[in-house]
């Protein structure tokens, strides 16, 4: 009777600490896809398609002196509601001619992929990647795999969003991006990136509705 009883309040002990630590990846898995590290001059700052507010983190940054120029991935795409990246940077005052436009990005890999060649061409050895805070734990990734070999130094920096990091299962909104940056994470850990592992990501959403 006295091994049972131990075995089982060791598996009780088992079963709370397991519990715990669900509770602890749950309650900060929204703070884990963001990554904001400090900015630091570079030779140029790389902008990703996709979200509002990017391009503006990277203006703010390019008119601090962090880096003399811009590659904006997929530059057709739209930033707000009227322009896309390129009409908004120029807009927001950014000359023409300090702005490398990439227009064949359709993922966060492609953004990597493409981005990287103009890098080894232009000769920039260091780069400040922006794009928005709850997308920056999946680019950091991409970008540090694609990126791998290059010698070329990446900072990121993350854009504010209206995601809530820290209360991310509060509402539709928030939990739709958890959902999705994570489910994107794990098909980009095991190689489906582009248009193919999209569609793969809507395929699995719509098990869920």
């Amino acid at each position: 009777m006295k091994n049972t009883r131990k075995k089982t309040l060791k598996l009780s002990k088992l079963a709370c600490f397991f519990a715990l630590l669900v509770l602890i990846a749950i309650l900060t898995a929204g703070r884990f896809l963001t990554v904001l590290e400090s900015p630091k001059k570079a030779d140029v700052i790389i902008v990703l398609s996709g979200g509002a507010g990017r391009v503006e983190k990277a203006v703010e940054l390019y008119k601090a002196g962090y880096a003399p120029c811009l590659i904006l991935s997929n530059f057709r795409e739209t930033a707000n509601s009227s322009r896309n990246m390129l009409q908004t940077a120029l807009a927001l005052g950014i000359p023409q001619d300090v702005i490398l436009n990439e227009g064949g990005a359709l993922s966060t890999y492609d953004n990597a992929k493409f981005t990287l060649p103009i890098m080894k061409n232009q000769g920039f050895t260091s780069a400040i990647v922006v794009s928005s805070d709850f997308h920056m734990r999946r680019v950091k990734f991409i970008f540090d795999s694609v990126y791998k070999k290059s010698d070329i130094e990446l900072t990121y920096v993350g854009s504010a969003s209206e995601y809530n990091a820290k209360r991310w299962w509060s509402d539709p909104f928030n939990r739709e991006i958890t959902f999705t940056e994570y489910t994107k994470m794990i098909g980009n850990f095991f190689g489906y990136n582009g248009p193919e592992a999209k569609k793969g990501l809507d395929r699995i959403k719509g098990w869920f509705r």
